[in-house]
């Protein structure tokens, strides 16, 4: 993958370069005849993809409850990527960004209450460092029959099924309410996921958390979002979000954990702020 890539927004193709680096190829990630890329798999074997349909509480429990038997490396003085200078960095960012947003967080939760009802967090089981599972927070954005809504509309929708298969995304997502549209376009959504930040099992920057059934996705550099933990924002984000297929998606983060410093950490939080403003680029 180089900047190039199809999906990153032209304007954002030299600050992707710069977070990059010179060599920004990445090996393994190859194009078919029909313009789908792939990336190669790994001997090992991951959880399979989720049929068309399915959602993410529909993954097998068992398999969500257990880290991921995956070819990774293990020991007593394993650190995720970045040590105690990124673990410090999350740790102010967060703190500070949580104490700022609190009022807000309060007014989100009390219209969700009082306008949907039901649930004001949405919890999802997401895979973390080194594979261990973790219960991921977000502002309820959603009917509370999701899934069915989900199943129902994919089954008359093929071209939806097609978009949900390969992105696991939807721009015109049924499920979401009206509420939650506007919390996903900016954001706010997610701020409870600075509460896992604090907790150790985020990164204010990182590779977007994901569910057990899209580690196959990753395919041979699963191995570099294993070393890491997962981030609220990341280079995806600053590069055109949704404009990005699920493969570029992929090799940004993978070029991301090899490419790491403080100061890429610094830009993208940077970048981050100016993208959240931008409401057609929220994820």
């Amino acid at each position: 993958m180089t900047v190039n890539t199809p999906g990153i927004r032209p304007d954002r193709r030299g600050i992707v370069a710069r977070l990059l680096g010179s060599n920004s190829s990445l090996m393994g990630v190859r194009r078919s005849a029909h313009s789908e890329a792939s990336i190669e798999r790994p001997s090992h074997k991951w959880p399979p993809l989720p049929i068309e349909g399915s959602s993410t509480r529909e993954i097998d429990a068992n398999a969500e409850d257990q880290p991921l038997e995956l070819a990774r490396p293990h020991g007593p003085h394993l650190q995720p990527l970045g040590g105690s200078s990124k673990r410090g960095l999350d740790l102010a960012v967060a703190s500070t960004a949580l104490v700022l947003a609190l009022p807000l967080m309060v007014v989100v939760a009390l219209l969700i209450k009082v306008i949907t009802g039901g649930p004001v967090l949405f919890v999802h089981r997401r895979i973390g460092f080194n594979g261990a599972p973790f219960d991921c927070y977000k502002f309820r954005t959603m009917a509370e029959n999701a899934d069915q809504v989900l199943k129902e509309y994919l089954a008359c929708n093929p071209r939806a099924a097609e978009e949900w298969r390969q992105t696991q995304k939807l721009k015109n997502d049924p499920r979401t309410t009206p509420l939650g549209q506007m919390l996903r376009k900016s954001s706010l959504d997610e701020l409870p996921q600075l509460i896992n930040i604090l907790r150790g099992e985020m990164s204010c920057v990182g590779p977007r958390p994901i569910v057990a059934s899209e580690m196959s996705r990753y395919g041979a550099v699963a191995y570099e979002y294993l070393k890491t933990r997962p981030g609220l924002t990341g280079i995806w984000q600053i590069s055109g979000r949704n404009d990005i297929e699920y493969a570029s998606r992929v090799a940004l983060d993978a070029q991301y954990v090899r490419n790491w410093s403080i100061w890429t950490d610094l830009i993208i939080l940077a970048k981050t702020a100016y993208a959240v403003m931008r409401f057609d680029e929220a994820s």
